[in-house]
């Protein structure tokens, strides 16, 4: 927990100091806790009928599950009672939780492509709890070593990041990655009114598989997050720190301090308007670290206030920061189906909108979904369908230290831009058992060469734009990706989601140029509640 605080940037330093100075004189109430929504109970917010506030994750809610209970009676042995009904370690109390578990991912599998035997090993741990019902703890740390199918491998390679988890080192002669990656919160909610949370981790915000405003596909980074709840309204205010791996040699360090970094500040404002229909507003600002000098600009203090608005701040600071607006909304058709969507908006001119010429700065980006819950009175089967569409050259910038990205992965959609996407899941529990399938379509256009851009690589200039007008979505060489995933799971401990899975997956990936298609199989023992993107 030392190590993480010294970590943290000085700004979330002193701020965390206070949460902690704070939580003293709430340790002694009673549980429940405070915890966050795995995705596995999320559902149950979205069918609550008071509406809550859903589009901002962690969502944080009254977990009774880690309340202090008398102990069971019934005769179990320890190793029955840990493989399918505790933590590893549990320490209750009425005033604390602590629990401890070991979180293994071993998996093996086949890729059609060279016939290649695909696996995964991973041993992870976790430490969580809770002090009184206000203070709320997590860390997590894994170690891995991998074979990954073809394109996984081969986007590892170019971008020289494992999808959501960091960097690596080759393996076994090249053939394979070794990585760690590792993830903390730290969460204090003193009342109804209020909440903090410093972290090492991701964000998300908005209802539907992926997002186009902040999204939590990429590596864990430093932040720091304020959430004010009053009546109908609620307003989040994130400041993170991002590393722009991109801007170097892959691998080199920055004066021995690392690579170098950039920050960004999030603002979203949710409005219930009513049990049916909520309405967000959202702005963000990204800036560099230093200037292209070189010259150290560090973390920008007009943009603390949490409450403050980013576009004018930015404008006045005289800056070439890279502000996003957007918007989000959701509205139940029914107590178990809500319709939602999003837009962003990176930079535009209604005039050159409206006149249809495709000009390359109409930088924005569409999201429409639905999704619903116990289907044709079918308990615990989901459904889920959405579709998202993003112009060319949004989220670019002038340059790396700037664009909408982390770790060389988009803080959006992990398509970047320049795309139309239509995607169904369908999931359904009964019981211990799990079943999910997915289907996804996507269309993109991608560049030819390394020079020319066509605005689906968000790393690229946009300033290094084709043509001036006549731009339109997909345009360059247009792919066509097809992506089906089909799995089977039996859940054996619900605490730590251990379980026995069965995966198979096909990749079929397209264009005048190349062609290229993949089924693979696996299967593993497997735990904890990490979701990884690798639909794309």
């Amino acid at each position: 927990m030392k190590q993480l605080l010294y970590r943290l940037p000085k700004p979330f330093q002193l701020t965390l100091l206070a949460v902690l100075l704070a939580v003293g004189a709430h340790a002694q109430e009673k549980l429940p806790v405070i915890a966050p929504y795995n995705y596995l109970n999320l559902r149950e917010a979205y069918m609550d009928s008071l509406n809550v506030h859903t589009a901002v994750r962690p969502l944080l809610h009254e977990d009774t599950s880690a309340m202090y209970t008398r102990p069971d009676t019934t005769k179990r042995s320890w190793i029955y009672r840990k493989l399918f009904r505790e933590h590893l370690f549990e320490f209750r109390t009425q005033d604390y939780n602590v629990f401890v578990d070991f979180l293994p991912d071993f998996q093996v599998g086949k890729s059609r492509i060279g016939s290649k035997t695909t696996w995964l090993n991973t041993r992870g741990a976790s430490v969580k709890g809770n002090i009184g019902k206000n203070f709320y703890f997590e860390t997590t740390f894994f170690e891995n070593q991998g074979v990954f199918p073809y394109y996984l491998d081969s986007f590892m390679r170019k971008m020289s990041v494992v999808p959501g988890q960091g960097s690596y080192k080759l393996y076994q002669d090249g053939k394979g990655f070794d990585y760690s990656n590792v993830s903390a919160l730290l969460a204090y909610t003193p009342n109804k009114y209020l909440s903090m949370a410093a972290g090492y981790g991701q964000n998300f915000i908005g209802d539907g598989h992926r997002s186009l405003l902040l999204s939590d596909n990429q590596y864990s980074y430093p932040y720091l997050k304020l959430t004010g709840t009053l009546g109908k309204f609620q307003y989040t205010a994130i400041w993170a720190q991002f590393m722009d791996r991109y801007a170097l040699d892959f691998g080199q360090a920055y004066h021995d301090i690392g690579y170098p970094k950039k920050w960004g500040v999030f603002h979203y404002l949710d409005w219930n308007v009513s049990k049916k229909l909520s309405i967000g507003v959202f702005d963000a600002v990204i800036w560099p670290d230093a200037d292209s000098s070189g010259r150290k600009r560090g973390f920008d203090w007009s943009y603390m206030n949490p409450i403050i608005f980013l576009r004018p701040a930015e404008f006045s600071e005289g800056s070439s920061d890279n502000a996003v607006l957007g918007a989000n909304a959701k509205f139940k058709l029914a107590t178990k189906t809500t319709m939602y969507g999003q837009l962003v908006l990176d930079e535009f001119k209604l005039k050159e909108m409206v006149s249809g010429k495709g000009w390359w700065a109409n930088k924005w980006g569409v999201q429409l979904g639905i999704k619903s819950y116990d289907v044709f009175r079918v308990k615990g089967l989901d459904v889920q369908g959405e579709f998202n569409t993003v112009r060319p050259y949004t989220y670019s910038y002038r340059n790396t230290a700037t664009n909408y990205a982390h770790y060389n992965q988009s803080l959006a959609h992990p398509l970047g831009a320049n795309f139309r996407e239509l995607l169904g899941i369908a999931s359904y529990r009964l019981k211990r058992w799990y079943v999910r399938g997915e289907l996804m379509w996507s269309q993109y256009g991608i560049d030819p060469d390394s020079k020319t851009n066509y605005g689906q690589n968000i790393y690229k200039p946009y300033l290094t734009y084709v043509n001036v007008y006549g731009n339109h979505i997909a345009q360059g060489i247009k792919t066509d990706l097809l992506y089906g995933q089909g799995v089977v799971a039996y859940v054996l401990n619900p605490k730590n989601n251990l379980r026995v899975e069965m995966s198979v997956t096909g990749r079929s990936e397209k264009n005048n140029v190349f062609m290229s298609r993949d089924l693979i199989f696996n299967i593993g023992l497997r735990s904890s509640f990490r979701q990884f993107a690798y639909d794309f």
